[in-house]
């Protein structure tokens, strides 16, 4: 799976950007690149909370785990 930053120069000369496809994925960097890395630790961030959040919402609960793949 491929993911879209949004990427944009702030006024402090900084660059500020977010994932488009997970809005709460936001981060910001001196560059370009630095941004990039920053979003992608942003993104992992976001879906490990996530999980931990779900895995929480079933604890004592039967039920079937299957992994998914997008192509």
């Amino acid at each position: 799976m491929k993911f879209t930053a949004i990427i944009e120069k702030g006024e402090n000369g900084w660059y500020v950007g977010q994932i488009e496809e997970i809005p709460a994925a936001i981060s910001q960097g001196e560059t370009i690149e630095e941004l990039r890395s920053n979003l992608l630790d942003a993104l992992k961030l976001v879906l490990d909370v996530n999980k931990e959040l779900t895995e929480k919402g079933y604890l004592g609960k039967l039920f079937i785990k299957e992994e998914l793949e997008l192509i």
